[in-house]
């Protein structure tokens, strides 16, 4: 995967879509910062997740971002999405590939070295550490730091996504430690002083 040091952003979905939230993700993607967006809903009907996908993945491709589908291969598949994030109870990254051939692959590794490498072994597109910050958008259960970038940037070359309460106050840090991408949604979509572009515009 090629990396573009100005689109170091992979921007992740709201929990719940409203009919604003397409008007600010063009917004947001027209920002040029992005590399990947994710839609990731879990309370959704699958009718409901298959029409919003369809919707962004149209918007996702108008402005060259790389659309990914959270935990559901056979979703990516359906709506030819550009990919798949899968978390360690999800599919196994074997049959993922299986089923979806030469698409892009992540996997959630935690703040797991051994996890990170099974998963590099496994030919994972990209590999995700966190939560490096406390966030409200999940509960944290694991803390990762800079220390676990480092250690899996000496043994693998394939890109880290860092996730986890990062806002425009942390994420210089991040970048500077060789994270590749800053996953981001809360500080973007929840943000209670800044709209959706001006929370991005202040990620440089």
């Amino acid at each position: 995967m090629k990396i573009s040091k100005k689109k170091f952003l992979y921007l992740i979905s709201p929990n719940k879509i409203s009919e604003q939230f397409y008007k600010n993700l063009i917004d947001v993607l027209k920002s040029n910062k992005i590399s990947f967006f994710q839609l990731r809903l879990k309370k959704d009907s699958y009718k409901k997740k298959l029409k919003i996908a369809k919707k962004i993945k149209k918007i996702c491709k108008k402005f060259k971002v790389k659309f990914l589908i959270n935990d559901d291969p056979k979703l990516t598949k359906l709506v030819n999405a550009d990919g798949c994030h899968l978390g360690q109870k999800d599919m196994s990254i074997v049959n993922a590939k299986k089923l979806l051939k030469k698409k892009i692959i992540g996997i959630t590794c935690h703040n797991s070295i051994k996890l990170a490498k099974i998963a590099h072994k496994n030919n994972a597109n990209y590999i995700a550490f966190g939560a490096f910050n406390s966030t409200k958008t999940k509960k944290v259960r694991y803390k990762a730091n800079i220390g676990t970038i480092k250690k899996f940037k000496k043994i693998s070359k394939i890109p880290v996504v860092a996730i986890g309460g990062i806002n425009n106050l942390n994420y210089k840090k991040l970048l500077l430690n060789k994270a590749d991408f800053l996953a981001i949604s809360g500080y973007v979509w929840n943000n209670k002083k800044l709209k959706p572009i001006e929370a991005i515009k202040l990620l440089k």
